[in-house]
């Protein structure tokens, strides 16, 4: 029988030859998503160089064995100098620009580390690829909390960019940065706005996916910080994988540099809803959530369109919530396992 990393490795093996020997450097690349995306481009071909802000041992790319396949470099992109000296010495052609502080409650608590990495290390990446002789391609990984609070719904890329949070606000100044290098220098930018990614590999325990599931599996029921209502995007790793490599295959058409793309599901969800359907997945539909209704400056609805990437990408989410959900579940009960 085919396991859980087979079949993640055999989807990897689908990309397009457009990144067979292609030089990639990915910041975050031993994150949650950056674990998935360096493996998916590994297998494709592509010679990656990962940064790396530090070294968790049961991080995907650790355990999967694919940080000996690539060119590891530790560091932090708020370093100007570091990053000036991986675009010049290592010439990448295609740049994800994943790493960031990405937890909401962590930005209410320290703001300034959240705006130093978001802010500061967005155009630190951005002036390092402007300074090279053939810039290159710089997709940046930004979210739908870059949007902020709005009336209208689902977001599309024209809505206004307005964060009142610490979080909400660093993703949208880090967008509107990207847009001044690409449109002021003429460089191959764009921006992702996702929703809530989910999947194997990620151990913020804090988030609900894992959090519902690592409890299922303990037998113990989960904790929901929030009173359930708020509506959000949830989207499995594996789309977001696709989505951005089928971002840098486009990144070349004048129509694509500049733009930013939304990543989703088309089909947002409660709180409540996709905990409940997580611990379906997880075989526990009988635990019932404790419901703490404490969340605080976090915005009740938010949910996007993702029409545009559809339009001009060719991109459609392959995974529905509940196939995500059980590869996920099968997942974690492998990683507990072991």
């Amino acid at each position: 029988m085919e396991s859980v990393v087979d079949a993640v490795n055999n989807e990897h093996t689908k990309l397009s030859v457009f990144w067979q020997k292609r030089i990639v450097f990915i910041t975050g690349g031993a994150g949650f998503l950056g674990s998935w995306l360096t493996m998916a481009l590994v297998d494709a071909g592509a010679h990656v160089i990962g940064l790396t802000y530090d070294n968790d041992p049961n991080s995907t790319l650790n355990r999967s064995g694919y940080l000996h396949r690539i060119i590891r470099v530790h560091g932090d992109v708020r370093d100007e100098h570091l990053m000036a000296r991986i675009m010049s010495q290592y010439q990448p052609q295609t740049v994800f620009h994943l790493a960031a502080q990405s937890q909401v409650g962590m930005a209410l608590r320290d703001p300034w580390h959240t705006f130093e990495t978001n802010v500061r290390g967005t155009w630190n990446i951005l002036d390092a690829a402007r300074r090279q002789a053939n810039p290159p391609q710089v997709i940046v990984a930004s979210s739908d909390k870059a949007y902020g609070v709005q009336t209208e719904l689902p977001y599309v890329e024209e809505t206004p960019l307005q964060g009142r949070y610490p979080y909400d606000t660093s993703k949208s100044c880090a967008d509107l940065i990207a847009a001044c290098y690409a449109r002021t220098f003429n460089l191959p930018i764009a921006v992702t706005r996702c929703g809530n990614i989910y999947g194997g590999g990620d151990l913020n325990w804090d988030r609900i996916v894992p959090g519902t599931i690592r409890a299922a599996l303990q037998g113990e029921r989960p904790i929901l910080r929030s009173d359930g209502t708020m509506t959000r995007d949830y989207i499995y790793v594996q789309d977001i994988v696709r989505a951005y490599t089928a971002l840098g295959e486009h990144l070349d058409d004048p129509t694509v540099q500049g733009e930013a793309f939304n990543f989703g599901l088309d089909d947002p969800k409660t709180v409540l809803e996709i905990m409940q359907a997580t611990l379906d997945a997880a075989g526990r539909p009988d635990l019932k959530p404790i419901i703490f209704g404490e969340a605080r400056h976090e915005i009740q609805d938010q949910y996007l369109s993702a029409g545009k990437a559809r339009r001009l990408l060719g991109w459609i989410p392959r995974y529905t919530l509940d196939e995500g959900l059980h590869e996920t579940a099968s997942w974690y009960r492998e990683f507990f396992a072991g």
